[in-house]
């Protein structure tokens, strides 16, 4: 039985062409560091990793290649910024769509002097940005938001909330996790933008970073320090960036293979990949949304949403339905809470959860009419008798 992989908005599998060459070339053929040799492949490389950076700004129409940070991924980049950047007494609004990585920091953050208030959202994940503005005091010092749902793919208003905050001297914080590499990302009127690498990247995981504007980057604390490769002769970590970031060895095997999944990104189009995205995820509403015995939760079309479609199944248990899915019909999904318990109360799936569908740039049409049979087998009482 051929898989299905439709586990993208976890990691995206496959990765993009030549990641994995790209990588074991780093490996077997270079293999030094940066920042920590007087030779020439040390000098290459980190003209690599700053090609590297100067392609993420491209992708996210900024222009200080050098504010762009590496980290171990989109979680200790938001760990980074909040627990440098927020102090005792600080107010900060979020949403009630946010991931664990997000909400989890800012609790135990709460335990140390800064409160947060969560604005709620819709039914349907959607958010109202006059929402955000009434919940503005006179200590709020930032909003922390995700760009996209990913429970139920809703989009959220991060342009709408930008002008508020700039218009009210607000910093905002976005955690770009489900949109990097799908939708087009701004950051003009955004402060610091969270990014991964192992999903819309289409690279490897153990990469993540978040790019920052310089205000903000001399505001924030460095929570890790060490070696840096730079002003060594100083026991003080350097203010100058990446560096005040960046202590220690990155994962440069990782950067380089993040270099050829952008190269591939770029000569496909973001704008192409998400076209491809939606016309899966259309192709799997339109049948979904009419059957018996299934919900699709949060938005029933295609507007307003990226590639991340949760169902409940009525009087059955999602993780039961999983797990057929997967062992039955050989389809990966993810069921559960999605690691957000609070986009799940929104949305009125807790704490049963849903089983999430995510499709990503190499899914196929033929794939979702495996898809959609199989749901369809399931609800009728079969057990994969065969497409």
């Amino acid at each position: 039985m051929k898989k299905i992989y439709v586990d993208n908005s976890a990691t995206s599998y496959p990765k993009a062409p030549g990641v994995s060459d790209a990588m074991k070339y780093f490996l077997d053929n270079v293999g030094c560091n940066v920042n920590r040799g007087g030779y020439e492949s040390a000098f290459n490389t980190g003209l690599e990793i700053l090609k590297v950076r100067k392609m993420l700004c491209d992708m996210f129409n900024f222009n200080q290649p050098r504010n762009v940070v590496f980290t171990p991924g989109i979680t200790y980049s938001l760990n980074m910024i909040l627990w440098g950047f927020l102090r005792p007494g600080d107010h900060v609004i979020t949403t009630s769509m946010e991931h664990n990585g997000l909400m989890r920091p800012l609790h135990d953050l709460s335990k140390n002097g800064v409160a947060y208030d969560v604005v709620q959202c819709g039914r349907d994940g959607s958010l109202n940005p006059k929402d955000v503005e009434l919940a503005i005091k006179l200590d709020t010092r930032a909003v922390v938001m995700t760009h996209a749902s990913n429970v139920c793919g809703t989009i959220l208003p991060v342009g709408d909330v930008a002008e508020i905050c700039a218009r009210r001297g607000i910093k905002l914080i976005v955690d770009s996790a489900q949109t990097v590499g799908v939708l087009g990302i701004d950051m003009t009127h955004i402060d610091a933008m969270a990014f991964t690498c192992h999903k819309g990247l289409l690279a490897a995981p153990g990469l993540g970073g978040f790019v920052v504007k310089s205000d903000l980057a001399a505001q924030i604390k460095p929570i890790i320090t060490g070696g840096t490769g730079s002003a060594s002769h100083e026991i003080v970590q350097p203010e100058l960036l990446p560096d005040k970031f960046e202590s220690g060895t990155m994962n440069i095997p990782a950067i380089m293979g993040l270099k050829r999944a952008l190269e591939y990104i770029n000569s496909v189009g973001v704008d192409t990949i998400f076209a491809k995205e939606m016309a899966l995820t259309e192709k799997f509403l339109m049948e979904i949304n009419g059957f018996d015995g299934v919900e699709v939760i949060g938005k029933k079309s295609t507007e307003g949403r990226i590639a991340v479609v949760s169902l409940n199944f009525e009087d059955r248990d999602n993780a039961e339905i999983a797990t057929v899915l997967d062992n039955e019909y050989g389809i990966m999904t993810r069921c559960g809470l999605h690691c957000a318990p609070g986009a799940h109360k929104t949305l009125g799936t807790y704490p049963h959860g849903t089983v999430r569908f995510s499709f990503g740039h190499f899914n196929t049409m033929d794939e979702i009419d495996r898809i959609v049979w199989a749901v369809k087998d399931i609800l009728r009482g079969g057990v994969g008798r065969g497409f």
